[in-house]
């Protein structure tokens, strides 16, 4: 698409924000009368094609870690894709008409930004974006930075390397359907296990499982087999840590965290996109979008509630922002 030129950026911005803490249908409202986000000098501003939701938006959204979040009110949204309408007067390696992607909070829980993703425009450090691979259209792109950053951030922390094993809590989701794709495809994964209900184990093995396992079914700490990593993305560590070799690692996303478990809060970086760009490009690692996405921006209320069933596939979308 092509980028608007900077003497049509309006000064007025369409934006989903929410001015007091609580669920999305009580507090998330439309405000069609959004000031623009300032850019700063090591920022773009990016004309929103299409924004992914995350659990840790409704965690955000609800309260969750309000003593570190930055003052209300929030627009909400952590993944983008757009292009680039404005550079700042810092920025070296995007220019006007780029098409970019990327979680524009680099600390997730710390101080986020106040100004998200859920709106017509807004604003991003330089280093936090990656161009967007060429064969992505924008709904597949918004879905991947927070969920594949995540996912490549655990197994680096874990040592995961080629010839190890692996099994993951939650493969369906967001984050577990990356795992299984980097720790086979990228980082070489002698055998992949995860774990999900069972209309999703063939999605499981699509992405590369050689086991998949319905945890409706079976407890996967009672297979004979363990593993070199078991990485938990769904809250399980009392039960992870019981599938997990001797000197192997146990990784996590949502607590609580029962030791020797780890847990961990990404650090966003457009690096790791950039690195895992010949993957995509290849279709070796591949998004994965639930089948209900994209919802449209007038229904970003809907698309969180559906988000907070627990029952998504791969990413929920918003698309396409006006």
């Amino acid at each position: 698409m092509a980028a608007p030129s900077t003497a049509s950026i309006p000064s007025k911005n369409k934006a989903w924000a929410y001015s007091e803490y609580g669920n999305p249908v009580d507090v998330l409202k439309l405000d069609s009368n959004a000031t623009l986000p300032e850019v700063k000098e090591d920022q773009v501003l990016v004309k929103v094609v299409a924004a992914s939701l995350n659990p840790v938006d409704s965690k955000r959204m609800l309260g969750y870690f309000k003593e570190t979040d930055s003052p209300l009110p929030i627009v909400a949204g952590y993944d983008v894709a757009g292009v680039v309408v404005k550079v700042g007067s810092q920025v070296k390696n995007f220019k006007e008409g780029d098409e970019v992607y990327g979680d524009l909070n680099e600390k997730a829980l710390d101080h986020p930004k106040s100004y998200g993703t859920l709106a017509e425009y807004t604003a991003v450090e330089e280093r936090l974006l990656a161009l967007k691979p060429k064969n992505l259209s924008f709904v597949e792109a918004a879905s991947l930075p927070l969920a594949i950053e995540t996912a490549y951030e655990g197994l680096e922390r874990t040592e995961f390397s080629a010839g190890k094993s692996i099994l993951v809590l939650g493969g369906a989701g967001g984050v577990g359907t990356h795992i299984i794709q980097l720790a086979k495809h990228v980082f070489g994964a002698s055998k992949v296990a995860a774990t999900s209900s069972t209309g999703k184990l063939e999605l499981l093995k699509s992405l590369g499982a050689d086991l998949a396992i319905d945890y409706t079914k079976e407890n996967f700490e009672d297979l004979p087999e363990k593993f070199d990593v078991v990485y938990d993305a769904v809250g399980q560590t009392d039960r992870a840590v019981k599938a997990v070799k001797k000197d192997g690692h146990v990784v996590t996303i949502v607590g609580p965290v029962i030791p020797p478990a780890t847990m961990f809060v990404l650090t966003s970086k457009g690096s790791i996109l950039e690195k895992l760009k010949p993957y995509l490009e290849s279709g070796k690692v591949k998004p994965v979008i639930d089948p209900k996405s994209p919802f449209p921006f007038s229904k970003t209320v809907e698309a969180f509630s559906y988000l907070n069933t627990k029952r998504a596939t791969g990413k929920v979308v918003v698309y396409p922002i006006p």
